[in-house]
């Protein structure tokens, strides 16, 4: 593949969580690329090891684990495998999340009519399932956290590592419908800000990456319609967006790799960087 910096990364084991998806498998083929042994975490087995084996087939080094990043010792088996085939962890990408319909709304505002809501396909604010909100909120915040327990500990026995946690513009700027989604991804920053505080003694930088909108498995069939056109919500999108288009998954590379390179990111550590096309910085005026 081609890679926008070219960078050594050889020596390197690098960790991507949710590696089987889109945009982390690009990520893991870009890393492979610039020479890092690359280990691909997800709970789909088969989609992990579909990525190594694109990446073994180009000349890279990688496995595709099953892991679920909610269960401690699901990542302790995955972390020793990693150490045994390719040693400690040297960078972290924590790249598994998403949503649940369970704490999502059918309706962008409320309006009189939810107050009276008896249609169980119309989900309102007040029909918000706290479990699903819970389900969403652990699996981006705790998804997160977990793997950095556990694959973190090396780094700081040995003082030296990177961490990259994969955030939203959702986190910026909240968007109507799903508000467990934003309010996990704006916990995610913020978690970012405080792990680069704590681990700053130990050698390791903590950033996040926030993508905005990327067409990926988890929203084809919300920002798409059948036919491929672009839905309703895709089209205030991009009139919100000044760039004018869908991030495309190499959009995200530059930003991961610079961050990465202890060379050209040494002195970095805290931020979150938005990959948007501007969407955080436009007020629509």
């Amino acid at each position: 593949m081609q890679i926008p910096l070219n960078i050594d990364l050889k020596g390197k084991t690098a960790v991507v969580t949710g590696g089987g998806g889109i945009l982390c498998s690009v990520m893991s083929e870009a890393l492979a690329a610039c020479g890092a042994k690359v280990a691909i975490l997800d709970l789909r087995k088969e989609a992990a090891e579909a990525v190594a084996a694109r990446i073994v087939a180009d000349g890279g080094t990688a496995m595709g684990l099953s892991c679920n990043v909610l269960e401690r010792e699901s990542l302790e088996a995955a972390e020793k495998q990693v150490v045994a085939a390719f040693g400690p962890c040297d960078i972290l990408i924590n790249g598994a999340g998403g949503n649940n319909p369970k704490g999502t709304t059918s309706n962008e505002t409320m309006s009189k009519a939810d107050l009276a809501n008896q249609d169980p396909a119309v989900k309102t604010f007040f029909d918000l399932d706290p479990k699903g909100v819970e389900f969403v909120f652990s699996l981006n915040f705790l998804g997160t956290l977990l793997p950095t327990q556990v694959f973190s500990r090396r780094m700081a026995e040995g003082g030296h590592g990177v961490i990259i946690n994969i955030s939203s513009m959702n986190a910026f700027r909240p968007l109507t419908k799903i508000p467990a989604y934003s309010a996990a991804k704006a916990a995610v920053s913020n978690f970012t800000q405080w792990l680069a505080v704590h681990m700053a003694p130990m050698g390791i930088r903590v950033n996040a990456i926030a993508p905005g909108f990327f067409l990926t498995d988890q929203n084809r069939s919300l920002l798409t319609t059948p036919d491929g056109g672009l839905t309703p919500r895709s089209h205030k999108i991009l009139s919100h967006t000044p760039m004018g288009r869908f991030g495309e998954p190499s959009d995200l590379l530059g930003t991961l790799l610079w961050l990465t390179d202890d060379k050209a990111a040494g002195f970095i550590t805290g931020t979150v960087i938005p990959i948007d096309g501007g969407f955080a910085a436009y007020s629509g005026v």
